[in-house]
């Protein structure tokens, strides 16, 4: 792909892993995230993802994952983040790897709304946290690992999260938690 893809319109391939979250907001259902994941130009990324949202990771015999996570952190016009199931503040850190990982590469890029990308805290502190990009954010480009896309209508449940009312540290005013999660 050459550095003009527009990676958030990118045609689907065929081969790549589809997940999905169901999101509730304040307790009422505001939809389903349907997600291709980028599994052709990101496996080790895609494949941590994959088994967070399937509880196929587990922990002394019990799955882990994203399943009754919250997004905890939403920025109006730049992303919601989410992912962090150990203790829902941003601060936790695993992944089916250990604790961190490598960034696998920077080949996508931030374009537009609706990327999948690793959130961290620095070169190759990767674990189970992510953000959804709500438009393009190329400062981003070569420090976070983009490795999936919103699919379909989906892009407006984003859209609909997107807008929650926020207080400090665009932490959302009302809860908004992935209930179910999984592989399509």
């Amino acid at each position: 792909m050459s550095d003009t893809t527009q990676w958030h319109l990118r045609q689907a391939h065929p081969g790549n892993p589809i997940v999905f979250f169901d999101v509730t907001m304040g307790g009422q259902p505001v939809g389903r995230i349907k997600m291709e994941l980028f599994s052709d130009i990101c496996p080790k990324t895609t494949e941590n993802f994959r088994q967070l949202c399937t509880g196929e990771y587990r922990k002394n015999g019990m799955p882990e994952g994203y399943k009754g996570c919250t997004l905890h952190r939403i920025i109006k016009g730049f992303m919601v983040q989410g992912g962090d199931f150990l203790k829902g503040d941003g601060t936790g850190c695993v992944s089916i790897y250990g604790s961190r990982f490598a960034d696998e590469n920077f080949t996508a890029k931030h374009t537009g709304p609706g990327l999948l990308s690793m959130a961290n805290s620095g070169k190759d502190t990767n674990g189970c946290q992510f953000f959804l990009t709500c438009g393009a954010c190329d400062w981003l480009d070569d420090k976070h690992v983009v490795f999936g896309r919103v699919i379909g209508e989906s892009l407006l449940v984003l859209r609909k999260i997107e807008n929650v009312q926020t207080g400090p540290n665009n932490k959302p005013k009302m809860q908004v938690a992935i209930t179910e999660c999984g592989e399509m």
